[in-house]
């Protein structure tokens, strides 16, 4: 097992409830932490049988600019789904969503929230 880091994957999205969000979008930024169980590819210097995290980056992109979700939560969930759906050698992954501009009455780096897949 090992663990393979994505950290501050940039994309622009139109998430979050309020309609500005829709209309205006912003930019949220995306870290993955899988752990990968693939000693055999390793132990070959192949990338077939592990994850390729250019591959990876593409499955991250396309859930983050696509359907529009109201939770940064639902986000992460459906991107950890999808990463194990394209990686069966992932054992765990943890996603984390951030969203720098979230509409709070207030001053804030970022808003984030974190899944961790397969639950339990």
């Amino acid at each position: 097992m090992y663990v393979i880091r994505m950290k501050n994957c940039a994309f622009f999205a139109r998430h979050g409830v309020m309609e500005e969000e829709e209309r205006l979008g912003q930019r949220f930024y995306v870290d993955a932490v899988m752990t990968v169980d693939a000693a055999e590819a390793v132990a070959a210097d192949e990338i077939q049988g592990t994850v390729d995290y250019g591959v990876a980056f593409m499955v991250i992109e396309e859930v983050i600019t696509g359907a529009r979700r109201f939770l940064i939560e639902a986000l992460a969930l459906e991107v950890a789904k999808k990463l194990c759906a394209r990686f069966p050698q992932i054992a765990n992954v943890e996603i984390t969503v951030r969203k720098p501009n979230a509409p709070v009455p207030g001053v804030l780096d970022y808003v984030e929230a974190t899944i961790a897949w397969p639950q339990g």
